[in-house]
């Protein structure tokens, strides 16, 4: 009986596993300069580090960095003329494997079989042709249209400035201490 009427009573909201801090408001804040603090080093000798495992260690970037620079020493052998390392990864790795990757009948020969076998197919060297001769035909369609339309070029822009993220990229390749809005 007791216990039936001491449970409305109570607040069961106290059960909570997080503590509310929406109304702590801060109120001081003391910085203390402590001097330099001695570091326990023991006269000649100099504490290593442990080695950084594989987690965090960057190996997946380095392979891939590999595969480019692999990529750019076989095709700078290939073009003529002014053309940068990114023009010419940026056709290969780009947009003729992007092109190749669309061919079906690619994709089903890589499926059945080896690398060696693929290589030697003949539906390779054609699906190939088609891809740069694809590929000219809509870079040149393209460019026609950006060259042609202020509206297109407008419309690059946004892109390059939203999405495709230029600015950043542009800013993470200079040095890191240039900042236009310190000034």
């Amino acid at each position: 009986m007791f216990y039936k009427l001491l449970i409305p009573l109570l607040e069961f909201g106290r059960e909570r596993d997080t503590v509310d801090l929406t109304k702590v408001v801060l109120t001081h804040h003391n910085l203390r300069n402590l001097g330099r603090q001695p570091l326990d080093l023991k006269h000649g000798e100099n504490p290593k580090l442990p080695p950084m495992d594989s987690v965090g260690s960057g190996a997946v970037q380095d392979k891939q960095r590999a595969f480019l620079d692999e990529i750019i020493s076989k095709v700078n052998g290939l073009f003529e003329g002014e053309l940068t390392d990114d023009d010419q990864l940026v056709y290969v790795n780009g947009v003729l494997k992007g092109k190749l990757l669309e061919n079906e009948t690619l994709v089903q020969q890589a499926m059945s079989n080896s690398k060696e076998q693929f290589a030697n197919s003949p539906d390779l060297k054609d699906a190939l042709m088609h891809a740069i001769m694809d590929a000219l035909e809509a870079h040149t369609t393209m460019s026609t249209q950006a060259l042609g339309s202020e509206r297109v070029r407008e419309g690059l822009k946004d892109i390059l400035l939203g999405p495709a993220q230029l600015y950043e990229s542009l800013r993470s390749k200079s040095a890191p201490s240039v900042d236009p809005r310190q000034d």
